[in-house]
């Protein structure tokens, strides 16, 4: 069975910094894009940043300030996320195209506040 696990989420000062891993476990046989996601309460889940063959893609409310990146095993993903402000806050989710599927994480929670 795989399975994505995230981690480093945590309550962050506005202006602060983070940053968020996701590790792909599991037999893989084949590992495509990585992403992150974010929903906030009483909205509705939407991209941050992804990351394709080498090839980024961001929300424009995060341009600028947060940075995908694969590890050098390639099936781990991180999001470096600096001039955090309070709509940043969410859960955050990482999705995979793992073996032809498309995997969720369980989502690690993210709080900017002073």
């Amino acid at each position: 069975q795989v399975q994505l696990v995230e981690s480093g989420g945590e309550l962050v000062q506005p202006g602060g910094s983070l940053t968020l891993s996701c590790a792909a476990r599991g037999y893989i046989f084949r590992l495509d894009a990585m992403g992150w996601y974010r929903q906030a309460i009483k909205k509705q889940r939407e991209l941050v940043a992804r990351i394709t063959n080498g090839d980024t893609d961001y929300a424009d409310s995060v341009k600028g300030r947060f940075t995908i990146s694969r590890g050098n095993a390639k099936n781990t993903v991180y999001l470096q996320m600096n001039s955090l402000k309070s709509e940043d806050t969410a859960v955050y989710y990482c999705k995979a195209d793992l073996n032809g599927l498309e995997v969720w994480g369980r989502g690690t929670q993210v709080t900017v506040s002073s």
